[in-house]
């Protein structure tokens, strides 16, 4: 009897646990606090007013390396950093003993070797970011408006391949969306599916 109680009380409390529904697109961002890797705080809200783009990266997964090696990447964040009040925040959601996780210093020596441009990099090996985002690869981009609004959701371009080669031509939904955004004009394509390698929950 003992037993049964503890098993139905696990599992009232899996029924209490509140499950992340992926973010919608046209609504508020999901918030978050937590500490970058020089150990700066950081929340999402406190950057209302500013253009946000959130990376979800894992360096040594084939689609991220093309998007880097190629410098594709870098290439789509310095473009970011020119415009006015965008910040890029690259984030790492890889579990202890999964493929991408790093700590702090290493994490730093991936953003010196790659050359990358961004705002901040954070970690978050129990996941808990990328749940609530719904993060699914990597890399998955989301762009949030100076309101606080998720305006895009998805892959970086429309060439779902490792390879370097489908880089010239392909469609960056990314650089497209900030540039819709700071002239004015509601996000002509807000949401695509993502595709790279499975967030290494």
């Amino acid at each position: 009897m003992k037993k049964l109680t503890q098993l139905l009380g696990a599992f009232m409390l899996l029924i209490a646990m509140p499950a992340h529904a992926a973010p919608v697109v046209g609504e508020t961002a999901p918030d978050f606090m937590t500490t970058d890797i020089h150990g700066n705080a950081f929340k999402l809200s406190d950057h209302k007013g500013k253009i946000v783009v959130l990376e979800w990266t894992n360096h040594k997964c084939p689609f991220v390396i093309k998007h880097y090696r190629s410098g594709n990447m870098q290439a789509t964040q310095k473009a970011a950093a020119a415009i006015d009040g965008v910040e890029w925040i690259s984030i790492v959601s890889s579990a202890p003993g999964k493929q991408g996780n790093v700590d702090a210093k290493e994490a730093q020596k991936i953003v010196d070797d790659q050359g990358a441009t961004i705002t901040a990099k954070i970690l978050d090996p129990s996941g808990a970011i990328g749940k609530l985002y719904a993060a699914k690869t990597t890399p998955h981009m989301f762009v949030i408006d100076t309101q606080g609004t998720l305006a895009y959701a998805g892959a970086i371009d429309d060439k779902s391949s490792p390879s370097p080669k489908t880089i010239k031509g392909a469609k960056n939904y990314v650089l497209a969306a900030l540039d819709n955004l700071t002239t004015g004009q509601p996000v002509e394509t807000p949401q695509t599916m993502p595709y790279g390698c499975a967030v290494k929950y």
